[in-house]
This record gives structure tokens, sequence and C-alpha cells, in this order.
């Protein structure tokens, strides 16, 4: 697949960014569960930061290239779909999520931070780990 010289590394970036937010979500969690405030509210800011990096670049690399076209044969076809659908529809649902969650945590209402980051915490790591599994399916193991 071509992709002008000047937009190809943002497969690259955009992976990497996601790749760094699940891992700072995986500190994150660890930190909090462990009692460590101070340090899981920095990562967790780092979290958010990395993902507003990813969604910038990410708009923008689509905005100059349009759409990338999965080019896997036979069972590849529904795995991908399957894998690009969800990740898709929970992307859209996971942005408004992280915002309640961070809003939350800074106005130090933790009661109700905790309850709805149950929920955010699952979700953003799936979208996270599978946008990855998405470039590689897309970039490397089924590109032409």
């Amino acid at each position: 697949m071509q992709v002008a010289p000047q937009y190809a590394i943002f497969p690259v970036i955009n992976a990497s960014l996601n790749s760094a937010s699940a891992i700072l979500l995986l500190i994150g969690h660890s930190l909090i569960k462990r009692g460590r405030m101070a340090a899981h509210r920095a990562v967790m800011l780092s979290a958010v930061a990395t993902s507003a990096l990813f969604l910038s670049s990410y708009l923008y690399y689509h905005y100059h290239v349009g759409s990338v076209h999965f080019r896997g044969p036979g069972w590849s076809r529904p795995v991908y779909f399957s894998i690009l659908i969800s990740h898709t529809i929970l992307a859209a649902v996971i942005v408004p999520l992280i915002i309640i969650t961070l809003i939350r945590a800074l106005r130090e209402r933790f009661d109700r931070h905790a309850a709805i980051a149950r929920w955010t915490y699952p979700l953003w790591i799936y979208v996270s780990v599978t946008g990855v599994i998405v470039y590689f399916m897309l970039y490397h193991w089924f590109a032409k």
C-alpha cells in the first residue's frame, strides 16, 4: 500500500502512542491498587495526554490519507473487521468516558471517579490494544 512519504510514519507513531497508552493504563491501575495516589495521578494524566496525542495524530493522518483498505485474505477478513468494528464503536464511547472520569478525579470526587473508572479502564485498555492489533493486521501481517 502506497502512502505519500510525508505521511508514512504516522501509522507507526499512532501504534506507538496506543501502545504507550496501554502500558501507562496498566501501570496506573497497578499504582492505585497499591494506594499510590500521587503516582497514579501522574501516570493517568500521562495516559490521557498520550491518548490525546494519538487521536490528534490519527485524525491528521486520515484527513490527509483517507481510508486505508484491508488486503488480508479469507479468514483474516472477518477477524479484522470484527476487531475493527468493536474498536471503532468503543473508541467513540471511550472519549466521553475518559473526560468524565478525569473530571471526577480532578474535582476529587473519588467515589464517583472510582465508579466510572471501573468501566472506563477496561474499555480504554481494549481500545488501545485493539488499535495496535489493527495496525499490525493492516500494515504488517496482511499488507501486500
